[in-house]
């Protein structure tokens, strides 16, 4: 064995797989602390891998990130990778880096939706599993019971004799313990899971001496060194300033130089000289997308391209036409919002942007509302102004006539709520597979079009008064359900332009439930609350009382207004109806109409 052969063998490449908040990122917290990455006096936050604002403020993972651990000689590449459904693309092509995957299973809860979701292309690519039962101090916990349920799983999706006979470790990672088996002392840390990677997890396969192949899996971008690719290295070897054949998914080739290489070190990207086989590694110098190869000049051919889920939903982006347009963003136009889009085209696998029949407006599709959501978000943070429309999901044509998609959908509720909630569903199409009681909670299981839990979750939070929990995952494409009735009542819309009234709001409490307090800029056309009946009305919210000379025996009182409903980005995104935008600004979100209503005036 060569010297290059060894050093694989001193290398593990392993991804994190988890349903939401089932705690992956709080494990690699604690492998990272375990480990030596950090100093002893050194100031830690909590899910340090969590490093975008809104990962952190939002408490989920978005974007998967590389880090590296070493131990006992041997560096261990982790992956953190998102639990949320609406991401599933950032986890389907980080799996092509990995030869193993901790996934991490709440010790409660049991396997959901997203841990179906990612377990199956995980077994899919015949990746070693580690099954790590997290959050065993619960005092609910049934660690044994939900090994159990993840059997069940493995069977389900088909696991051969291999993959089911996976091992397991009991954790909990906010007390930094793991443990081979239940009675096990709770004293050695997080040891017996980096153990059992060792001997679980195989060695990275591929040929130092081959010529060079490197898929770019992650793109990143710096000022100084510009657009960085992050991927592993299948065969051959890189080093810095080496000549090498870009071999993009389209089929055309084009010359290229590697001007920096990194290897993963921590949380630190540590420069290098020269990487072989097995590695995860970031290059600079190169302009390629996600999907494409990196190959020796000599020998270029090409890895088999990356895949990932279709999108199943998509709405239109515009440039703002509101009466209040330009006055609030920095990038305006439609030539920097298509730029914006097309930029997330290099990074974000899973989205698709396509132009429209007229240039200010562009069809955006993606994973579901979350996802176009944070893109959204995101575009707003960056000083970016536009106004999109109401989502929809994408239909397909075949000989069966037309599909649609379909999701699993799982709901957690309080036991005197799930008549209601069985009832709204089954208005949307939902059919109802299982139900689980669990003490004064009960599970259900739907078969749910896609459309519909378009605007569900509002429904949802109020039906169970904010304590149910719900997950839904892509199923598959199915025949068309037949037509959803859509019940919502009536827009409250602005009749002129000015500023809202504490007066004219209070004048209008009774007619519905306002958006807005006053002292807010309107115009006309805006929506400004949700009436209380089935029609809009136009309302004249900048109404002010008229003042007199004498004086009334209640002119000094406090006007008392019911606080307005916070209508926040996907609140709004639910809200809308097919006639309706959202105005996105760096400093408001506002609801607007398109069309020239017919509703009464008051």
């Amino acid at each position: 064995m060569n010297n290059h052969s060894a050093l694989n063998e001193n290398i593990r490449n392993v991804a994190i797989i988890a349903h939401v908040d089932h705690g992956k990122t709080t494990l690699v917290d604690c492998l990272l602390r375990q480990s030596g990455v950090f100093r002893q006096n050194e100031v830690l936050t909590e899910r340090v891998m969590d490093s975008n604002d809104l990962e952190r403020e939002r408490g989920i993972t978005i974007l998967s990130k590389n880090t590296a651990v070493r131990y006992h000689g041997t560096k261990i590449n982790i992956v953190d990778t998102p639990g949320h459904a609406d991401f599933g693309g950032e986890v389907e092509r980080v799996l092509g880096m990995v030869d193993g995957c901790l996934l991490v299973v709440d010790a409660f809860e049991g396997p959901m939706p997203q841990t179906r979701f990612v377990l199956r292309k995980a077994l899919a690519k015949g990746l070693k599993i580690i099954v790590v039962v997290n959050k065993v101090d619960r005092q609910d916990a049934r660690p044994l019971e939900v090994v159990d349920l993840v059997l069940d799983l493995f069977i389900d999706l088909g696991a051969d004799e291999k993959q089911i006979d996976f091992p397991v470790i009991f954790a909990s990672a906010t007390q930094a313990f793991a443990k081979v088996k239940m009675n096990d002392p709770e004293d050695q840390g997080v040891k017996p899971l980096f153990d059992c990677i060792l001997k679980e997890i195989p060695a990275p396969t591929g040929d130092p001496e081959a010529p060079l192949q490197l898929q770019a899996v992650t793109l990143d971008y710096s000022e100084y060194l510009g657009r960085i690719l992050i991927g592993r290295i299948n065969n051959g070897e890189v080093y810095t300033n080496q000549p090498v054949m870009v071999l993009r998914q389209d089929g055309s080739k084009e010359k290229s130089k590697i001007i920096k290489l990194f290897t993963f070190d921590g949380l630190k990207r540590i420069e290098a000289v020269r990487a072989v086989a097995g590695d995860i590694v970031a290059i600079s110098g190169i302009e390629a997308s996600i999907g494409d190869t990196i190959a020796c000049v000599e020998e270029p051919v090409a890895l088999p391209p990356i895949k990932v889920e279709e999108p199943t939903l998509q709405m239109t982006f515009a440039v703002n036409d509101s009466p209040f347009a330009g006055r609030e963003g920095k990038f305006v136009t439609s030539r920097q919002v298509r730029a914006r889009l097309m930029r997330e085209l290099l990074t974000n696998v899973s989205l698709r942007v396509e132009d429209t029949a007229t240039t200010d407006s562009f069809l955006v599709s993606g994973r579901g509302e979350l996802h176009l959501g944070i893109m959204i978000e995101t575009m707003r943070r960056e000083g970016f102004e536009f106004q999109v429309s109401k989502p929809k999901v994408i239909l397909k044509q075949s000989e069966k006539g037309t599909l649609e998609p379909f999701e699993n959908l799982v709901v957690d509720v309080p036991e005197s709520c799930s008549g209601s909630i069985i009832d709204q569903l089954s208005r949307r199409r939902g059919e109802l597979q299982k139900i689980q009681a669990e003490g004064s909670r009960v599970q259900l299981d739907f078969t749910i079009p896609a459309r519909g839990l378009i605007g569900f979750r509002l429904e949802f939070i109020r039906l169970t008064r904010g304590e149910g929990i719900m997950y839904h995952t892509f199923e598959d494409y199915r025949p068309y359900a037949g037509d959803i009735v859509r019940l919502r009542n009536g827009a409250m819309i602005a009749w002129e332009e000015g500023v809202s009234t504490a007066y004219a709001l209070l004048s209008f409490e009774d007619r519905g439930a306002f958006f807005i307090g006053p002292g807010v800029k309107v115009y006309s056309g805006m929506i400004v609350g949700e009436h209380s009946k089935t029609y809009d009305i136009d309302v004249n919210v900048c109404k002010a009382k008229k003042l007199t000379n004498i004086r009334s025996a209640g002119g000094e009182e406090l006007v008392r207004l019911t606080p307005p409903i916070d209508m926040g980005l996907e609140k709004a995104l639910e809200y809308i109806g097919e006639d309706e935008m959202v105005e996105v600004t760096p400093m408001c979100i506002r609801l607007r109409k398109l069309k020239t209503r017919t509703g009464s005036r008051s």
